[in-house]
């Protein structure tokens, strides 16, 4: 055990858990008042919910030994056999009770970036059932898949820190969920203004923070790649940024402070993959061209008619996709791209996309309708007019 490491690790897993409430804030800014607090809800319950998921269950079917070659094992259901020393620890430097702990903060997160989709239009109780079991069938594979020993990993896909555990499959999953769901009332007609965005850049701040300990926390250790993926993640956001901004004043005239905010986590979410893969130069280019493809991807969703209220699958979706492809052509550092000579990396990074895309989606659709039928997803127009703070809370976001 090295008592560094541990640390580093303990430090990183405080600052994926601090990501959450920030996605609370970025979103909550962004839709109408009367559903602020049932979009705040969304992120902050998950902290609670999949933190028992994943010790009593997720974590084993995660990481534990092959069952049946889609999810781990059972070994460590409750977290039996998950203990203070380095035994049966995936990373040998630090205690398995660490190990689980940082990964327990990346599923806590994932869900709730879909929630971003459905914003404004989904009952509260088809929310948590389907949350609970998109962990464990969609999310939990796709772990083991690419970290836990699965088919990806041995395939050699590189996905440093959740460019398709985490983004893609989010987005994957917002795209099937916010067109089965419908688009929220009044859509194409009721302008849906942002009410309060210094609260979304506030969001997006946290974001930036904790994404440090998101990607460079994946190091596993405290050393050399963990400050390459730190460095990496910020140059990528911060050319991200810019590069939205650029697009959008071009585009529409004027630079706007929600675009500056979007860019940077685009930047993020493009990064995220090849993190500790890249170099900073290559970081910037990555940054750059996720800002730029991202804000193209926001008007996806007006070209094909689908309601994705906070632009998930614009950001996420789009992001982490070219994230994982641009990670096949610049990966040269504990790694080769096709720039260090090995084109047959892009093809594999192609593969885990595609992979990624097709079993996220399908199986997403299949646990929306099983909801769907049984509680039901969306609320009465009424309660959706009078907005889900008080139909779903009974509770107000301000009193003014």
């Amino acid at each position: 055990m090295n008592a560094a490491d541990t640390a580093f690790i303990l430090i990183s897993s405080a600052l994926v858990m601090l990501m959450t409430p920030g996605l609370a804030l970025f979103y909550g800014g962004l839709v109408r008042s009367k559903n602020v607090l049932s979009t705040v809800m969304h992120s902050f319950i998950l902290i609670g919910l999949v933190s028992v998921l994943w010790a009593v269950l997720g974590y084993s079917l995660a990481f534990g030994k092959n069952l049946g070659g889609i999810f781990g094992g059972l070994e460590f259901a409750f977290l039996n056999g998950v203990g203070m020393g380095v035994e049966g620890s995936p990373a040998p430097t630090i205690p398995h009770l660490a190990f689980m702990i940082f990964q327990c903060m990346f599923a806590v997160i994932t869900p709730a970036l879909i929630s971003g989709a459905f914003a404004e239009r989904m009952k509260f109780a088809g929310f948590l059932v389907f949350s609970v079991l998109w962990l464990l069938l969609v999310y939990c594979p796709m772990a083991y898949w690419v970290w836990g020993g699965g088919w990806m990993q041995q395939m050699g896909a590189l996905d440093f820190a959740g460019g398709a555990v985490v983004h893609m499959s989010s987005g994957s999953a917002a795209l099937v969920v916010a067109i089965l769901l419908g688009k929220r009332k009044g859509h194409g007609h009721t302008p849906f203004i942002p009410h309060n965005l210094p609260m979304t850049v506030l969001g997006a701040g946290i974001l930036w923070f904790g994404w440090f300990g998101f990607n460079a926390g994946s190091a596993l250790a405290a050393n050399e790649v963990a400050a390459n993926a730190f460095v990496t993640t910020h140059m990528a956001a911060a050319a991200a940024s810019v590069a939205w901004i650029l697009v959008e004043w071009l585009h529409n005239g004027k630079p706007t402070t929600l675009g500056a905010a979007s860019g940077a986590v685009a930047g993020l979410v493009a990064i995220t993959p090849g993190a500790g893969f890249v170099t900073p130069g290559a970081s910037l280019v990555i940054g750059a061209l996720g800002g730029a493809a991202c804000y193209g991807g926001i008007f996806l969703k007006h070209k094909f008619g689908y309601d994705d209220a906070l632009d998930v699958v614009g950001v996420h979706g789009v992001g982490g996709t070219l994230g994982a492809l641009l990670t096949g052509v610049f990966a040269s550092v504990n790694a080769q791209g096709l720039f260090a000579g090995n084109p047959k990396q892009l093809w594999i990074q192609l593969v885990s996309v595609l992979a990624t895309w097709v079993f996220c989606g399908a199986m997403s659709a299949v646990l929306f309708k099983v909801v769907d039928v049984t509680i039901g997803m969306r609320p009465s127009e009424e309660d959706e007019v009078r907005g889900l703070d008080i139909s779903q809370h009974s509770e107000t976001g301000y009193q003014l």
